[in-house]
């Protein structure tokens, strides 16, 4: 035989003693990449984002929208990249979300938003604030948190040793922020008595002007005399509370007014703004049971540096908190750890490791047992060198260790082996001939298969490939699944050409003890047509290549399979999703109680929840978190879960046991709290919803229905129907809308006639108030080695702004001396606060958000059902309700439901897919073209594909799992491998029609010969992705390499010679 591009190659590695010193160098390459590589559990993704807050002080919600959000709406809607631009217009202020397209350069981006506001601040209305640009990431989300609590310590206490951690922790390398949540923060509490100010003749304005003026400290400049320069500092801060206390406030009668003869002033904790507790749950029941009840904490969370291994980093940590517990925390304080994604990622990383040395010995084990020890030893070696390869690359490319990275090897672990499978048990086979020397034999071995081994490598490579290029949020979290599977598998034909060789060479010779060959008469020979394997091919294809009505009938069985098959989409009986949830160790529950709610009261009904949620037997411990959020996820920071700080709003962190250690997943258990929790819920008016970690990119909600139209009005009505259909959908679950409650509003207008008469500014008024009811500060506590700001805040008694009448009494005094009380000033009206006004992408909308929970989890199924419902919906004269499912509507001149959340990226991902799997086969066909010189031969190879769906789907049945984007990644991937198995298949038939054996002959022989290499191909496939089939998210990887390998094996071995011969029988004469 010619020797081709693989013989050459191998005859350059397949003696020589260069071989061994790479497969050293190789795998040194690899252990250096395991220990250097980051960790972390998913992928980074970066998507550029940035929220814009800009104050507009006593601006209504409608007012802010029109002065300040359209004039930047149409700013930033300007700069390319930008995707999205989401808004919502408050009371006083407005904030919009600028969310870049995926892949968009982060610093480039956040530069040009920068510049174009910077350009644009002339177009903001006089009144209004300088925007402030806050940045979000990724890295944002906090890797590590620690709760501090204590059953003797106080809150306040407790927040200052926090405080002092947080600092320490600061200082460890790769820790890019801490932040400190629970308790109070110390200040100066000046807390005014306002019968006293009254006897005084003093109001609470002129105690402000007073501490301010007596607080004031600069460098005033130089003296310069006799030949020296003196630096001059004028005046001094107050250094402490009691010259604060005597500080003198005003005049009255000739004598001064000193502070603490008309205020109370104490430097300790600021009044409760937030409450953060802690508690065991029944998991823990040793110490529940020594520590009952729930407990005052702090939570320390910690986020990490951009490219930082989060495991080392929580290891310093860890360290750290040691350390500190030596000199800072006391016995008192007990320190728990709410959060480690250092260790969970660890714990994820080492598990996949070890799936896949349990995917390489099972594969080795499956193909020692066809070829024996030394054919299997062949084929092992090969794995960990082509792995180690593709770890080095991992890190030479800045890729992480992560799930998707390794998920990626071990997802390739069966297809690796297929090029050194075929080229061993070609030498082996040629080796057992003795019809020529070892190295002629294995140099001829080679030849016959290298060069369709790399176009049926090639194949699999541009069935894979493809699928990097998915758009949106899910490309950066898919893409190294197809990037690492493709790397692997150029580095596994590289190495099937030069090393397999070697180790083919130097281990399948049959040698004697004395080093030589033994002769064909020791050896026992069984010919090709007295094989077991030949016989049992022939006496199944004979039939059919004998009987046309028989091959019709096969083939008209297998269409009514398939097609019977994908009937199961259409009955439900296999669900399409994208992603099932993954068995995490936490879950969030969020509470919103209706607006008005005051803090002690939401910090009940979250007690409440708490306590029924500690009863589940794999709750470890739990945190709850009243007016502020707890540590945020990267679906709780696209959702702004950061920025929930309203007295009626709560979280509860629930930590369950780990996932070894329990049998229920994650997500079943969040399921069966759902309905307890929302039952407590009810019968305080809270929304209570139950929140997982997604196990792909975030959205705002799963199933998101956006309400555009003309009418805002009309709009937030629409939506109100709309989200009790939603309420009305089976498993739909924790349904809500971006519409507020209605909340009591008192208008205090101020009389401007008779203030000025009495001399009284309307601005005075309005200070006044704001003191009043929301303290005034004025000014820092300056203490040279506390590194935190100590504010002195001016404040009432809270009894006595707990009515309007007692707030009104107060008094204010005027420019001239004189007093007036506030109700003579003021008209007080009451009504409703204005909501807040939500807008996308320069349209207002109102949004309707749900999750879904129960035997069908797709938003696909949810929206198929209410859309049914929508027509019912009564709309104005003229009007109708639209739905759209890909975007936004053009013009506002109707109202449309616009579908989004999950649906979105699930509809992006398939879409993508789907054109993949159109350009793979494209790129499929071309190169079979190429090395076959036909245009139908490449037809008979890929009928296969379709026919692996029969075990695909059929296997999702009796698994009861979801088709996801896994599920569909396996398919297209197992395009590749299917094809490269009829390549081999076909090209071994040419080679014996070549050499003019019949047709129908040289069918069976071809199949018969290349049946072995085939099936062990499958074989390993199908064991390397057996540890894939327990994972929640890649289960429906696994059952499609699974289930398509073992149908479309046996069909390849039947219907693509049966396709084959029916091409070919009236051109070749028998």
């Amino acid at each position: 035989m010619e020797k081709g591009i693989s013989g050459k190659i191998a005859n350059a590695f397949i003696t020589s003693k260069l071989s061994i010193l790479l497969v050293v160098a190789f795998m040194l390459l690899g252990l250096f990449s395991i220990l250097y590589i980051p960790r972390e559990e998913d992928p980074q993704i970066k998507v550029p984002m940035a929220d814009i807050m800009i104050g507009y002080p006593g601006a209504t919600p409608t007012e802010v929208e029109n002065s300040v959000i359209l004039p930047v709406e149409k700013i930033v809607s300007n700069i390319q990249g930008v995707e999205d631009v989401y808004s919502t217009s408050m009371n006083g202020m407005g904030m919009l979300t600028v969310q870049f397209r995926v892949g968009e350069d982060v610093e480039r981006s956040l530069v040009k938003l920068y510049n174009e506001l910077m350009k644009n601040m002339d177009r903001m209305p006089q009144g209004a604030t300088m925007p402030l640009v806050k940045t979000r990431s990724i890295d944002d989300v906090p890797v590590m948190s620690f709760t501090l609590w204590s059953d003797k310590m106080s809150s306040y206490q407790i927040r200052q040793v926090a405080e002092v951690m947080a600092n320490e922790i600061k200082k460890v390398p790769d820790v890019s922020q801490t932040q400190v949540a629970g308790g109070q923060n110390r200040e100066v509490k000046v807390e005014l008595d306002r019968d006293k100010m009254a006897a005084s003749n003093i109001d609470i304005t002129t105690v402000a002007q007073s501490l301010m003026a007596n607080n004031s400290q600069m460098q005033s400049g130089k003296m310069i005399g006799n030949d020296n320069v003196m630096s001059v500092q004028t005046g001094n801060f107050f250094s402490s509370v009691d010259e604060i206390k005597n500080t003198i406030v005003g005049m009255n009668n000739g004598q001064p007014v000193y502070l603490y003869q008309i205020a109370q002033i104490e430097d300790g904790p600021q009044n409760p703004s937030e409450y953060v507790s802690f508690g065991y749950g029944a998991a823990n029941s040793v110490e529940k049971k020594d520590n009952p009840g729930t407990h005052a904490a702090v939570t320390i969370s910690i986020a990490k540096k951009q490219g930082a291994d989060a495991m080392k980093l929580s290891n310093a940590i860890i360290e750290k908190v040691n350390s500190l517990k030596t000199t800072l925390i006391s016995n008192d304080l007990h320190v728990e750890q709410s959060r480690n994604y250092g260790l969970t990622a660890s714990n994820k990383v080492s598990e996949l490791l070890l799936h896949l040395s349990i995917a390489i010995l099972v594969v080795t084990l499956f193909v020692m047992l066809a070829m024996g020890w030394r054919g299997g030893l062949v084929v092992f070696l090969s794995i960990p060198i082509t792995f180690a390869l593709t770890l080095f690359t991992y890190y030479f490319t800045g890729y992480t260790l992560n799930r998707i990275t390794l998920f990626a090897l071990v997802f390739v672990t069966g297809i690796v082996t297929d090029d050194s499978i075929v080229i061993a048990e070609n030498m082996h086979r040629h080796f057992k001939m003795k019809k020529m020397s070892p190295l002629k034999a294995a140099l001829y071995a080679i030849n016959e298969v290298g060069n369709p081994t790399i176009l049926a490598t090639l194949t699999v490579i541009a069935a894979v490939l493809p699928m990097a290029f998915v758009s949106g949020m899910m490309g950066p979290y898919m893409s190294p699944m197809p990037i690492g599977a493709s790397i692997a598998m150029i580095f596994s034909l590289l190495i099937a050409l030069t090393l397999t060789p070697y180790f083919g060479y130097l281990f399948l010779r049959h040698q004697s003890k004395k080093g030589e060959e033994d002769s064909p008469e020791k050896e026992k020979k069984v010919p090709l047509y007295d094989s077991k394997l030949y016989k049992l091919y022939k006496g199944t294809m004979s039939p059919f290549l004998e009987s046309r009505k028989k091959r019709w009938v096969f083939m008209t069985v297998l269409a009514v399979i398939l097609f019977g098959s994908m009937s199961l989409f259409y009955t439900k009986s296999v669900p399409v999703k994208m992603l099932p949830f993954d068995n995490k160790n936490d879950f969030q529950v969020m509470i919103d109680m209706p607006e008005g709610t005051t803090l002690e009261r939401t910090a009940a009904v979250a007690q409440e929840l708490a306590v029924y949620v500690s009863q589940n037997k794999d709750v470890t411990s739990y945190q709850t978190y009243v007016g502020c959020s707890a540590p945020i996820s990267f679906n709780g920071l696209v959702r702004h879960y950061d920025m929930r700080h309203g007295e009626n709003d709560a979280d509860i962190q629930v930590n369950l046991t780990d996932k070894d250690e329990r049998s229920e997943q994650s997500h079943d258990i969040a399921k069966s709290m759902r309905a307890g929790l929302q039952k407590i819920g009810r019968k305080y008016g809270a929304n209570v919803k139950v929140v997982e970690v997604p196990p792909g990119p975030p959205v705002m909600s799963t199933l998101v229905a956006e309400i555009y139209g003309p009418d805002y009005k009309k709009q937030v009505e629409i939506a109100g129907k709309v989200k009790d259909i939603f309420a009305k959908t089976d498993n739909v679950v924790d349904v809500d809308w971006s519409v507020e409650d209605n909340q009591p509003e008192y208008k205090f207008n101020v009389n401007k006639d008779k203030a000025m008469k009495a001399g009284i500014p309307a601005q005075q008024v309005v200070n006044t108030l704001h003191g009043i009811l929301s303290g005034m500060p004025v000014g820092v506590y300056h203490q040279p080695n506390v590194e935190n700001q100590i504010g002195v805040n001016l404040q009432l008694p809270e009894s006595e702004k707990s009515d309007v009448n007692s707030v009104l009494n107060m008094k204010v005094i005027g420019q001239q001396g004189m007093s007036a009380s506030l109700s003579d000033l003021i008209d007080v009206s009451k009504g409703v606060k204005d909501k807040s006004i939500f807008r996308k992408n320069q349209q207002r909308v109102v949004y309707v958000t749900a999750e879904m929970a129960g035997n069908l989890e797709s938003p696909i199924y949810a929206i198929n059902s209410i859309s049914e419902q929508l027509p019912k919906i009564k709309l104005p004269a003229g009007y109708s309700l639209n739905e759209n499912y890909k975007e936004q509507p053009k013009l506002e001149k109707d109202y449309t439901l616009k579908w989004d959340g999950e649906w979105k990226i699930t509809y992006e991902v398939f879409r993508d897919l789907g054109i993949a799997f159109l350009f793979v086969l494209i790129i499929i066909y071309m190169l079979i073209v190429g090395w076959f010189q036909n245009f139908i031969t490449p037809l008979i190879q890929l009928s296969v594909i379709p026919l692996s769906l029969i075990g695909i789907i059929l296997g999702h049945w009796v698994m009861g799992a979801y088709f996801s984007a896994p599920s569909m990644i396996g398919f297209i991937a197992l395009a590749g491998i299917m094809v490269r198995n009829s390549i081999l298949l076909i090209d071994f038939i040419e080679i014996r029609l070549s050499e003019g054996i019949p047709l129908k002959r040289a069918i069976i022989e071809a199949g018969a010969v290349r049946s072995t290499p085939i099936i062990l191909t499958a074989g390993s496939v199908v064991l390397g992705a057996v540890v894939i089939l327990f994972d929640p998210i890649f289960q429906g990887l696994a059952i499609s390499l699974m289930g398509g390998t073992i149908t479309s094996t046996l069909l390849t071995l039947i219907v693509v010679p049966l396709l084959y011969y029916k091409m070919k029988k009236k051109k070749i004469k028998e």
